[in-house]
């Protein structure tokens, strides 16, 4: 563990540093959004917001490339085919009679498949491992920037309009009693997915990235029955398996995405084994 902290603070190896404090600061809407997400069940949901990623990082690539646009950036690509999924997919389940569950799937494929080709058609990236599973290599200073001020977007969001948000998502007829519609803030949650996608993506992957929205929010909920506690919970152990997870692939030298995962995943499969042993010794 000591050759990792001297390596941290190693001028020459900066991309490490960068890694771990998107991964810190990363934690908090992880930690948040993750909660609700897990709590109303709508890991799918999720999940297909994160993979439709693929296709704004592919098509942005290979118009920044291929046609020359630079002002068009791989974020910025992502940011608007992921927001624009989470609103699709917010309409198609708020529509009644609507097959949701195969027009999330269409989404979540299609999307894929359109940035697998065009990453695939792209000079010079063939290979779309780095943004499916993540590469340590691809964060930049500008991601803690807007890591950070994302951050502190969701937890303004939290501290100002948590009541609406808890009647809204967890009593809805409370809130129609009190006039508050559920659609905008059912909306207003798979935005927030999206960013906070967009905003690990070149850490976790668009793959990878919903293990860290669902599992340590998931971990939380079995040791904690207040809300309020399973934030704060998910966020620490959010923070913990990004942390353990690049010491993991720094020892080991597994990639990192995959690693942070790996870490999470143990985690969780640690907790349902005792919850299990618990079981049987009652």
């Amino acid at each position: 563990m000591g050759g990792f902290f001297e390596l941290l603070m190693d001028p020459d190896v900066g991309f490490l540093r960068y890694a771990l404090l998107l991964g810190l600061i990363g934690s908090i809407p992880l930690g948040v959004v993750g909660s609700f997400v897990v709590v109303r069940r709508i890991s799918y949901l999720a999940a297909a917001v994160a993979h439709s990623a693929l296709g704004g990082i592919g098509l942005s690539l290979f118009v920044r490339i291929e046609l020359g646009w630079d002002w068009i950036s791989p974020l910025a690509g992502a940011l608007a085919f992921t927001v624009a999924s989470a609103l699709l997919i917010g309409w198609i389940a708020g529509k009644k009679g609507q097959r949701e569950d195969a027009a999330i799937g269409t989404i979540w494929v299609g999307g894929m498949a359109i940035g697998i080709i065009a990453i695939a058609k792209t000079s010079g990236y063939n290979d779309p491992l780095a943004f499916l599973f993540g590469d340590i290599l691809l964060v930049r200073q500008g991601d803690l920037w807007l890591a950070a001020g994302f951050a502190v977007f969701v937890v303004g969001l939290l501290g100002v309009w948590h009541r609406q948000l808890f009647s809204v998502l967890f009593d809805p007829e409370f809130a129609a009693s009190r006039g508050l519609r559920k659609d905008p803030v059912y909306l207003l949650l798979l935005v927030l997915t999206a960013l906070t996608v967009v905003i690990l993506v070149s850490l976790i992957g668009v793959v990878l990235v919903v293990a860290l929205l669902t599992l340590p929010p998931a971990i939380a909920l079995t040791h904690f029955r207040r809300f309020g506690w399973v934030i704060v919970a998910a966020i620490g152990l959010n923070a913990l398996c990004i942390s353990l997870g690049l010491w993991l692939s720094y020892i080991l030298d597994f990639p990192t995405g995959p690693s942070i995962v790996l870490v999470a995943v143990g985690f969780y499969g640690t907790t349902l084994l005792r919850r299990g042993s618990s079981a049987v010794g009652n």
